[in-house]
């Protein structure tokens, strides 16, 4: 399942951001990459534990939080501290997949990387290339959004980010351990979602509709009964 979801930040927040990353410190960005992806990772990232790194994780994890399509897409138990990373001057990210299981920083737990997350910082003409793609069952998908938006995919995708020859591409990126680990699953429960929001609020009045609601929404927490692993 690949969903975008616009504005998780606002353009207020958006410039907070980038004026945070214009006067942080950037190191290699291949401190954070596994075994095989490190030979395919070139590009810069804002150290772990840095106040940067901080205040925009905090300031990420809030939007998160408040994001009624993220909540319902993604059905997230944990979410990994966002990390923040910029490609420049022919940097790139050849095809990897993520890395199943990651340590939280400073922490003894662990998460499963259920969901990947890709979260723009820089307009699409603010730089050439840098699209994030996405190969799936239906094809490949080039991923370029606004900034402020994200985008939320398996993985277990292979991906890469090709080569930015103009510009920056500064995005924030991480990974969610779903309630739900199945892909498939989380699908049927957010269209199932969609389904029961679009009946409330396109037949709010019709008391077919408000009954049809109360019994998709009692299948919906069955399912998810179910399938979570909480």
């Amino acid at each position: 399942m690949l969903i975008r979801i616009p504005d998780i930040l606002t353009p207020a927040q958006v410039i907070q951001a980038r004026q945070i990353l214009d006067k942080a410190e950037w190191i290699d960005g291949r401190v954070t990459a596994g075994h095989q992806s490190v030979q395919a990772k070139d590009n810069r990232q804002i150290a772990e534990g840095s106040p940067a790194w901080r205040e925009l994780g905090e300031l990420i994890l809030k939007a998160l939080g408040q994001n009624p399509l993220f909540l319902s897409a993604a059905l997230p138990l944990h979410v990994f501290p966002p990390l923040l990373n910029s490609y420049s001057g022919g940097q790139s990210f050849g095809t990897h997949v993520d890395n199943a299981i990651r340590q939280l920083p400073g922490s003894p737990h662990r998460i499963r990387t259920d969901i990947s997350a890709t979260l723009f910082l820089a307009e699409p003409d603010e730089y050439d290339g840098g699209e994030l793609s996405i190969e799936d069952t239906y094809g490949l998908h080039r991923i370029k959004l606004p900034a402020g938006h994200m985008v939320l995919y398996p993985a277990t995708s292979l991906h890469h980010v090709t080569p930015v020859t103009r510009g920056a591409r500064i995005c924030s990126f991480f990974w969610i351990q779903s309630m739900v680990r199945d892909d498939g699953q989380r699908s049927i429960l957010f269209d199932l979602d969609l389904a029961i929001q679009r009946l409330g609020r396109d037949l709010p009045e019709q008391p077919a509709a408000k009954q049809t609601a109360v019994e998709l929404t009692g299948v919906y927490h069955n399912l998810l009964r179910q399938w979570s692993e909480v």
